[in-house]
């Protein structure tokens, strides 16, 4: 009865701590790239929250407070708020590649092409670029850097602990920040082709007035978009991917 009794409590413990990582994991992958998709099914997103809680636990050396009404309300906010932090900080790279798409998309008249052929409305330069960003991710072992990332949260985010809101609010402005200085750095190349593009325009039709010179060149912008978004993607990928690693090796550093 006494090992009995020991076995119940060790149980009784490490369901406690299996659920208060599932809270902070859950929030996590609900915004990961790849795994935390609108289209990806809700029962697929439960088996995966459940696969990273069972990876996690073991790792974690932070005991969650006793259980009572008041830790379990704690551990609900505290935890699902941390996981949501890291997730959101990590879903940031998405938003900064479909910003960097669709200002691709807008400097070179594509932007009304395919733009529902995702769930969120992306041109289409933003959703190719979305696609192979997330498959790149998944193929550089996105599941074993989110699982490291999680255990390691636990030294910078503790558990069932609220966090300084100024602390937060200057990490969220700075990633926020940085998102945006990302997504205008992967367009560049675009953003350039499209003012050499206008300048020429601009010459040519003041040395001719009489010509539709804007009916001539909007095939030459398309296909000219068309052809160095085949030359760039690849780089504009590898900055990418190499920026997200740069985050999760270190989330609250990447970015100052």
């Amino acid at each position: 009865m006494i090992a009995l009794t020991e076995a119940l409590s060790m149980l009784q413990t490490q369901l406690w701590i299996g659920f208060a990582v599932f809270l902070r994991v859950g929030a996590t992958v609900a915004l990961l790239p790849g795994f935390g998709e609108q289209s990806v099914p809700a029962r697929i997103k439960l088996v995966l929250i459940i696969a990273f809680t069972l990876i996690i636990v073991p790792a974690i050396q932070q005991m969650p407070p006793a259980f009572s009404v008041e830790n379990l309300i704690l551990l609900v906010v505290t935890e699902t708020v941390s996981g949501g932090l890291i997730g959101l900080g990590v879903r940031l790279f998405i938003l900064a590649l479909q910003t960097a798409g669709a200002i691709a998309a807008q400097s070179t008249s594509l932007s009304q092409i395919m733009g529902g052929a995702s769930i969120e409305p992306l041109p289409a330069m933003g959703h190719v670029l979305m696609i192979g960003a997330v498959a790149l991710a998944v193929m550089a072992g996105l599941h074993v850097k989110a699982a490291h990332l999680l255990i390691h949260s636990y030294t910078f985010l503790p558990m069932g602990l609220f966090h300084s809101p100024n602390e937060v609010a200057d990490w969220g402005l700075g990633q926020v920040a940085y998102a945006f200085e990302l997504a205008f750095l992967l367009a560049t190349p675009f953003v350039l082709m499209s003012v050499l593009y206008n300048l020429a325009l601009g010459v040519i039709n003041k040395a001719m007035p009489q010509l539709m010179v804007a009916f001539v060149g909007a095939p030459l912008i398309t296909l000219g978009g068309l052809f160095l978004l085949l030359l760039a993607a690849p780089l504009m990928l590898s900055v990418w991917l190499s920026a997200l690693d740069q985050f999760m090796a270190s989330p609250f550093e990447a970015g100052r």
